[in-house]
């Protein structure tokens, strides 16, 4: 998994990646939430759904590259099929395939459960690896 991200950027940036993960969960968020409760069609439920789901995650953080791809989908298509707010998805879908390609961020679950881990030596090792042992009775 961590081959998918190029880092999990700490201070400014990992702050600016915070801020695109909320503007973009918000707005995935407000959309989904917005259509179930107008009370849309069977068969868009299901996409409504999917677009409050990939918005909590978003917000957390969580599997980003994966579900960062289906936001830029989704945005595309919710896009291409309202002419009206074209600008509004298709500047979505830029910014969810932005998180795609930048990672997370510091501040996400994703750099708590795939970031890099701290690892410390044990102080009692002598020069050859070996610990020192007691001798022998």
């Amino acid at each position: 998994m961590r081959r998918l991200f190029s880092t999990f950027a700490y201070g400014a940036p990992g702050a600016g990646l915070l801020l695109m993960r909320l503007a973009a969960s918000g707005a995935l968020l407000s959309h989904g939430i917005a259509a179930l409760a107008a009370g849309s069609a069977p068969a868009s439920v299901a996409v409504d759904l999917l677009c409050a789901a990939i918005g909590l995650l978003l917000l957390a953080g969580l599997w980003t590259p994966i579900v960062g791809t289906l936001a830029t989908i989704e945005a595309a298509s919710l896009g291409f099929s309202n002419p009206a707010d074209a600008g509004f998805y298709l500047l979505l879908a830029a910014l969810a395939a932005a998180l795609v390609l930048v990672g997370p961020g510091a501040w996400s679950v994703d750099a708590r459960l795939f970031g890099w881990r701290r690892v410390e030596i044990p102080a009692d090792r002598d020069s050859k690896g070996k610990r020192d042992e007691a001798p022998p009775l």
